[in-house]
């Protein structure tokens, strides 16, 4: 097999635990795009990964765990979720107390102060949700119980699907924002074949990319659910799992 995309989640996978990226994953990214290779990270975050990631890594972006797709500046994919069908959602888990978030084209308005979770969110503004008028890239709660997630389940809009992080994080999106369906969109722009594509990744929201790409490719640090999926197990993100990789199958 050739290698001509190499697709990599971010959080547990490029990034390291202290999330930084080595220099050695650095200069062995910037080795593949020199030989041609095209490189991309497909990651559940929206614009907080442009203030994780130098974008000179990367030719592409997949953020939102897909609702969005860019080749540069340049969107290639985008699936949101109407503001009318959200509406329901986001009204009634702010009423019962619970705290959440619509996240579109790099800000967040919520009811709560997202920066004060996730200081590498670039923008928050507290929403009006009765008002907010925008097509949403993610719904995002913050599960602190069995009742929250009950309650998002019963009201979710129409056409859209409820993926819960290991981190208790639960994410709302539209049924056809996945990795996998945005990182397809990307490179068949490219006129880059499924069979020459390797993606890394750790979490279950990964597994459909894992299984799409022609090798896919699960962090010793991974779930067990994605290392049953996966062709190949690398080392940890902590240990240069993906740099080894690469160096041994793709630029030996």
């Amino acid at each position: 097999m050739i290698v001509k995309m190499i697709v990599t989640d971010l959080d547990g996978t490029l990034l390291r635990s202290d999330k930084t990226i080595s220099e050695q994953l650095t200069a062995t990214l910037m080795k593949c795009r020199e030989r041609g290779i095209k490189t991309v990270y497909a990651t559940a975050r929206g614009h907080s990964a442009k203030v994780l990631v130098p974008s000179e890594l990367f030719d592409g972006f997949v953020r939102n765990n897909g609702a969005t797709g860019y080749i540069g500046d340049v969107s290639i994919y985008s699936k949101l979720i109407p503001a009318a069908k959200a509406r329901e959602l986001l009204l009634t888990v702010h009423n019962a107390g619970a705290k959440i978030v619509a996240e579109c084209d790099g800000t967040h308005y919520g009811n709560f102060d997202v920066l004060e979770k996730w200081p590498a969110e670039t923008h928050y503004e507290a929403a009006d949700f009765e008002k907010l008028d925008l097509d949403i890239e993610k719904i995002y709660s913050l599960v602190e119980n069995r009742e929250t997630v009950e309650l998002i389940k019963k009201h979710m809009p129409d056409g859209s699907y409820l993926y819960i992080s290991h981190d208790n994080v639960a994410m709302i999106m539209h049924e056809e924002a996945t990795k996998a369906k945005a990182v397809a969109a990307i490179a068949e722009y490219w006129g880059i074949p499924q069979e020459s594509l390797v993606a890394f990744g750790d979490d279950t929201n990964d597994v459909k990319l894992l299984k799409y790409c022609g090798i896919g490719v699960a962090m010793g640090n991974g779930l067990d659910a994605v290392k049953a999926v996966a062709d190949q197990v690398c080392d940890t993100n902590d240990n240069e799992g993906i740099t080894k990789w690469i160096q041994e199958n793709v630029l030996s």
